[in-house]
């Protein structure tokens, strides 16, 4: 199924950042486990102010080159202002832009992100997805309470 396109305006997210790549991860030494992990131990949606919904989301920007480089990982939460930033939070710009929309398979969180990003990796290969690497985000929404069966929605920043 082709991902859907849809246009959105620039927003804004609060958070937890780490800097990572995907080689990292694929390893199994990357940051992004150890984020979840952090973001929901020390509960830090909680602790985010003028949160806009209850939806969190993970984001990746500050891309150094394309998939290949190093990148910075968020996990936060939109908000209506960044004036306001805890202490070890940053806040990030998701800028206004076309974004390709890819659902995943209902299932494990753990399973089905993965496996949506491989089809996004797919698309791009085939050059149905022309990536700009300024910001793609996942959102983690009512369909994703229960980790044993979710659907997330990646947001694929486009040229």
């Amino acid at each position: 199924m082709e991902p859907k396109i849809v246009e959105l305006p620039e927003f804004s997210v609060v958070g937890i950042q780490a800097r990572t790549n995907n080689a990292k991860e694929m390893r199994g030494e990357g940051e992004i486990p150890r984020q979840w992990v952090r973001f929901f131990r020390e509960k830090i949606a909680s602790q985010i102010p003028n949160k806009v919904d209850s939806n969190i989301y993970a984001v990746y920007t500050a891309y150094a080159s394309d998939h290949n480089g190093d990148y910075d990982f968020v996990i936060g939460m939109k908000v209506s202002d960044v004036s306001d930033i805890p202490p070890g939070m940053v806040a990030v710009r998701i800028p206004k832009s076309r974004y390709a929309v890819v659902t995943s398979a209902k299932g494990p969180t753990v399973q089905v992100v993965p496996q949506a990003w491989q089809r996004v990796y797919t698309l791009k290969d085939s050059h149905r997805l022309k990536r700009a690497y300024q910001a793609d985000f996942e959102i983690y929404d009512e369909r994703s309470h229960d980790p044993q069966n979710s659907q997330v929605d990646l947001y694929i920043g486009l040229k």
